[in-house]
């Protein structure tokens, strides 16, 4: 499970821009799950296509944590949420590649096509876990096109393994995804 290859980050423009948020609209995908006044996690949140949706759901008393391992990719992100006007509610944190350094309690989680790139996406998983709150969700999304349906396996599996329940397996074009609950 994982390959371990994180993306160049400006690589990343190939795929978050214009079309993808066509795609993968923040507000639709992540509507059900995200409130106002929630602290959310974004884990590998690359050039943040979904903390700045997320940060916009939460509002002013909400939160962003927005994690990755390459400081560039923040960077980007920290342009686009002062464009976006939503910069205040968002937290950047630049990650180590086997540690997501997070302590916070969050309401929601979402890791969109970044598990498959941690050297160790057990750890990975169980390290977002920790995060969640009692009743909190996680939405794991992976790309089709690189993640097979046995390896999405072992993400569900790992997340079992962490204490979390699947609870449903939205439709993500391009994805193979499932939504996880703390109990």
């Amino acid at each position: 499970m994982g390959h371990g290859h994180v993306v160049p980050w400006w690589h990343a423009y190939t795929f978050d821009n214009w079309l993808r948020r066509l795609v993968h609209r923040a507000e639709k995908l992540l509507g059900p799950y995200v409130k106002a006044g929630m602290t959310v996690l974004d884990v590998g949140c690359g050039m943040g296509h979904f903390a700045i949706g997320m940060a916009r759901m939460v509002g002013d008393t909400g939160s962003v944590i927005a994690v990755d391992v390459q400081q560039e990719m923040l960077d980007v992100l920290r342009r686009r949420a002062e464009r976006a006007g939503v910069a205040e509610r968002i937290r950047m944190h630049r990650c180590e590649q086997d540690s997501l350094g997070v302590d916070d309690e969050v309401d929601f989680a979402v890791a969109f096509w970044v598990v498959h790139e941690a050297p160790d996406p057990q750890q990975l998983v169980a390290q977002i876990s920790a995060c969640l709150k009692p009743s909190a969700k996680l939405l794991v999304a992976e790309p089709r096109f690189i993640v097979s349906e046995p390896e999405f396996g072992e993400t569900i599996q790992a997340a079992r393994a962490a204490g979390l329940e699947e609870c449903g397996r939205p439709h993500v074009s391009l994805c193979r995804a499932a939504v996880f609950v703390r109990g």
